[in-house]
């Protein structure tokens, strides 16, 4: 029976079409099955996991993930400017990495732009559900997945490209290529103001950006974290002064409210083992919760993941301007809260994909599942 569950799970995360990061070799064991140094310590918090997923609905009583989150006061997230000049902006990022979240003015997105991209975003849904299902590719992450009603969602990848002819989704592919220069030039900044290399500069191909479109229509209960993707960097264009956002920091359950045309930044656990645990971060997308004046039927969430090819290794990075240190295990001379010390590397290095597939489909998230990564202190 646990040989056929595996197949099957294998068989879904590689359709028949070529994987559009770079996999092409058979996939690995899923994380289930992957050694790992927590491994033993793991295996309680599995046990329990399997065990509520098969309790009636009334005897489990642990929060999941289509939970509504812990009541909390609505704050504004901190401000940075892109225009700044470099020192500040490298100031302002380092301290809004403290929290896992900032809000991004002086953008170079259009408000225009953002707006009918939503519109095709929202005519999506208006899709029967058959051409829902058929029109987009269904090579994991990608496609429509409408298997929870509760919380149905697209994934594309930053082409938008769809296998119907009927569909154009012209501004929502501008939308994304240029969301996913803003996200880049994030990713840049966090590397100048925390001190890790940025793998983007010199190989663009090093990272790839998701569009992940959910609708979160007043109707549907509220959802605690959405599906769970890993990521370096997500933004979320502010286009409605009514919606606040929930999401889970490392500080705890927060609720955010930004300011009209600004992009809701949000660093994701990448980003925090490539720092070597400098930054924090926000687990999953930031979950859109619709104010009490807006009456529209549908509230689309649109967001742009600045993520990894599947066949990445994930690892701390050695801290810029370090003289050809290839070592694995190890990072010297890393910078912490702006002193330089030697540094013991907090994370062990792991595949992305077996962890992005055991995050993507874990249904109970008892506690961070970065810390089957962390290295002992």
């Amino acid at each position: 029976m646990a040989s056929s569950t595996h197949n099957q799970q294998q068989q879904q995360r590689h359709h028949h079409h070529p994987n559009p990061y770079g996999t092409t070799a058979a996939p690995p064991p899923t994380p289930s099955t992957q050694p790992h140094p927590h491994s033993t310590s793991d295996a309680g918090a599995d046990a329990l996991s399997r065990l509520l997923q098969r309790l009636p609905p009334s005897l489990s009583t642990l929060p999941n993930r289509r939970s509504s989150p812990p009541s909390t006061t609505t704050t504004s997230p901190p401000l940075v400017s892109l225009s700044d000049p470099s020192r500040t902006l490298t100031a302002s990022i380092l301290s809004a990495s403290q929290l896992g979240y900032f809000q991004l003015t002086n953008h170079s997105i259009s408000p225009q732009l953002a707006r009918s991209a939503e519109s095709e975003s929202l005519s999506l849904f208006n899709l029967p559900l058959d051409q829902r299902e058929t029109s987009f590719p269904k090579n994991w992450p990608l496609g429509f997945d409408g298997e929870d009603t509760e919380d149905e969602s697209f994934c594309l990848d930053s082409s938008c490209s769809t296998e119907s002819a009927e569909l154009s989704l012209t501004s929502l592919l501008e939308f994304t290529c240029e969301m996913e220069k803003v996200g880049l030039e994030v990713i840049e900044a966090l590397s100048c103001a925390v001190g890790f290399e940025n793998p983007a500069r010199k190989d663009p191909t090093r990272v790839c950006s998701l569009m992940w479109i959910s609708d979160g229509s007043p109707g549907n209960k509220p959802v605690m974290l959405g599906k769970f993707y890993p990521y370096v960097v997500g933004l979320q264009y502010q286009i409605n002064c009514q919606k606040k956002y929930s999401m889970l920091a490392d500080s705890g359950w927060v609720s955010v409210l930004p300011q009209v045309d600004s992009v809701l930044v949000t660093l994701g656990d990448i980003a925090q083992v490539w720092s070597n645990g400098n930054l924090k971060k926000v687990r999953g997308r930031a979950t859109p919760v619709l104010g009490d004046g807006n009456s529209s039927p549908h509230c689309i969430s649109m967001s742009v993941l600045l993520t990894l090819p599947l066949d990445s290794i994930v690892s701390p990075l050695l801290p810029r301007g370090a003289a050809g240190d290839g070592e694995e295990d190890g990072v010297n001379e890393a910078q912490d809260g702006g002193a330089g010390k030697k540094k013991e590397r907090r994370f062990h290095s792991f595949p992305f994909e077996d962890y992005a597939w055991s995050v993507y489909h874990e249904r109970l998230l008892l506690k961070d599942p970065l810390d089957r990564y962390r290295a002992p202190e």
